[in-house]
């Protein structure tokens, strides 16, 4: 869903990206920096049980780690290793985000629904992101479901912020769509990778191909 909006995102994001590629900062600083800041966020304030402050700081940095690919455009420096990079970082911080909330859930939070729930969200994501990668490794394209990593993001930041700001049942409803999503975009995935991995192979000469 989010997907339409990176387009105009990119162009938003072009100048400032300019102005660090100016500085000398590099694509892998910016990657590492968002990365790090996430989760030590996340491991830090979470198990606290400060939701919303967590939030907010982890929102700071995730935003910061979208103008990687911006200052990547304005020096000319993208790289399949830059790519490979901050995929890898994003999966940590997610994994990140999600066990400190695991941790507060079980621990001082005491609430061991909520903790399940985030638990199944820890693993369902990786997941997600696993059938992807190997589909690709395979040669199938799987670029389909309808929770990506940002939707499962925003729907994680949104609902554990406005929990943590005193927002009645926002929390539970927000960890169980998130849940929902997961199980339905894994679902998606396996088929759309079934699909494609089984699909017949038509004859060279076949005048379809041509």
């Amino acid at each position: 869903m989010l997907r339409y909006l990176r387009p105009l995102l990119a162009r938003l994001l072009l100048p400032l990206g300019r102005f660090l590629a100016r500085l000398g900062v590099t694509p892998s600083t910016v990657t590492l920096v968002g990365a790090l800041g996430t989760v030590a966020s996340a491991l830090v304030f979470y198990p606290l049980g400060e939701l919303f402050t967590g939030s907010a700081v982890i929102t700071a940095f995730v935003l910061f780690d979208m103008l990687d690919g911006a200052v990547a455009r304005a020096s000319d420096s993208a790289s399949k290793w830059g790519a490979f990079l901050d995929s890898t970082l994003d999966r940590l911080s997610d994994a990140a985000i999600l066990t400190g909330l695991v941790v507060w859930f079980f621990g001082g939070g005491r609430e061991p629904v909520l903790g399940y729930l985030a638990l199944f969200c820890l693993v369902s994501g990786f997941g997600v992101s696993y059938i992807k990668a190997r589909a690709e490794g395979l040669g199938a394209n799987c670029d389909v479901g309808i929770a990506e990593r940002p939707e499962r993001l925003v729907i994680t930041l949104v609902a554990v912020g406005l929990g943590g700001a005193g927002v009645p049942y926002v929390l539970e409803a927000g960890l169980g769509i998130l849940a929902a999503l997961s199980a339905i975009t894994i679902v998606q995935r396996l088929i759309e990778t079934r699909n494609r991995l089984t699909r017949p192979r038509r004859p060279a000469g076949d005048p379809e191909t041509a």
